[in-house]
């Protein structure tokens, strides 16, 4: 954490030359953040400061807002974790291993003068391991932690207070007892201080070429309500800060209708004495040149657009229809092609019909002559000749050699049946 806050102040350092008078003073707090900002004149600029840890919530309960821990860990015969006891100011002590009651405690004055060691009385083999003291301070949003290593040994020789690198480590005789140190004596964890009345944030600002120690205020703000706001540009709105930002943690700086009298450097400077937070956020916020108003074009106006006036003894003419025609010539020659292309597709199909109707009458007529020639009608399976068409194959001549009449009918018959068939091939 102390090296990235280290990191800060040098990169605000080189983007921000003139703070270096600001940053070399600790009093002023740890600069989390350090921008340039550069927006266009007449525009709205607004210079973010947030922090959850401003807050208001007064600590009315004062008993578990705060909070202290010893855990055990140890890593032979097997890894366990175990909490050993915990104690805040409004709640006795309470030892969670039976085992231990009576044998391990904290000073009961732990609360008013920041010492919370753990006192263990007839160090048993079971006590070794790594004990961790935690601090929590829930409203203050702050958690602090420190470990010890306990060893047991049989031999007083070998007892000594040593650090291996990494925490502090305590090797004690069985049966003796035994203190693992823990002490912080800031008054955030003891009793006698009020909160609610060392709680400020304030805005500051350097225009260029002046001096830190000769920056102007612009705002305080305290938790109380009280508020002071310093110099004409807050009483006409320029510049303004939330009311309720110690409720949403937000002290943001909005600037409106930015002028170039406004560029220079611009501190946010949160204190909070109750938890010991003291930090700042520091912006350059450069006035650039206006952004032009879009260009709007004024609509043409046609003479045939403008509405004349009329004059009732006159009588109204005709009026005129203005076509325009789209600027590509092959528009028009495409739209006739189609049409065209209709056209000629319906008067093929026109006349195909007229052809294939004319062929079917005309096949028709053919066969209803031959039929007429032909001269058959086929009803009930007789056949029948037309009376034009028969003679008479029975008269006698007058000088028969026929011997009886058995030969005369069948040489009469043979005749009619081959002038029949004659006709029939006809």
């Amino acid at each position: 954490m102390n090296l990235e806050m280290t990191l800060l102040q040098i990169l605000s350092v080189l983007l921000l030359p003139g703070a270096w008078g600001q940053i070399s003073s600790n009093t002023f707090g740890v600069v989390v953040e350090a921008k340039n900002i550069t927006l266009p004149e007449g525009s709205k600029a607004v210079l973010p400061c947030h922090s959850p840890r401003m807050v208001w919530t007064q600590d009315r309960l004062k008993d578990r807002q705060r909070v202290v821990h010893w855990d055990l860990v140890r890593s032979s015969p097997e890894y366990s974790v175990e909490r050993v006891l915990d104690m805040s100011p409004g709640a006795r002590e309470r030892v969670y291993n039976s085992i231990n009651k009576g044998r391990i405690s904290l000073p009961d004055t732990a609360f008013t003068d920041g010492n919370f060691s753990l006192i263990i009385d007839n160090v048993v083999a079971t006590d070794k391991g790594v004990y961790t003291c935690n601090l929590h301070h829930h409203y203050c949003q702050i958690h602090q932690s420190i470990k010890i290593q306990l060893n047991v040994t049989k031999s007083a020789r070998k007892e000594k207070r040593y650090w291996d690198g990494e925490r502090t480590v305590f090797v004690v005789m069985l049966g003796k007892s035994v203190v693992l140190p823990c002490v912080n004596r800031r008054s955030l964890w003891r009793e006698g201080l009020q909160e609610d009345q060392q709680q400020v944030a304030h805005w500051d600002f350097q225009p260029p070429g002046v001096r830190p120690d000769r920056a102007d205020r612009l705002v305080d703000l305290y938790a109380s309500g009280e508020r002071r706001d310093y110099g004409p540009r807050f009483g006409t709105s320029k510049m303004s800060v939330e009311e309720d930002a110690f409720t949403l943690g937000d002290f943001s700086l909005s600037i409106a209708d930015l002028r170039p009298v406004f560029k220079g450097l611009y501190s946010c400077h949160l204190h909070h004495h109750y938890c010991g937070l003291h930090e700042r956020r520091i912006y350059r916020l450069n006035v650039g040149p206006a952004v032009p108003p879009a260009p709007t074009t004024a609509p043409r106006v046609f003479q045939n657009d403008v509405p004349e006036q009329r004059n009732e003894q006159e009588v109204e003419g005709p009026r005129v229809v203005n076509v325009i025609l789209p600027e590509q010539r092959g528009y028009f020659v495409q739209h006739m092609g189609y049409f065209l292309a209709t056209f000629l597709l319906l008067a093929f199909i026109v006349v195909a019909v007229i052809v294939m109707t004319r062929r079917r009458k005309k096949r028709g007529l053919e066969y209803d002559i031959r039929r007429y020639e032909r001269g058959t009608v086929i009803s009930g399976g007789e056949m029948s000749l037309e009376c034009t068409e028969l003679r008479t194959c029975n008269q006698e001549p007058t000088n028969s050699d026929y011997k009886n009449n058995i030969l005369k009918e069948r040489d009469m018959s043979k005749d009619c049946n081959m002038d029949f068939d004659g006709k029939l091939w006809k």
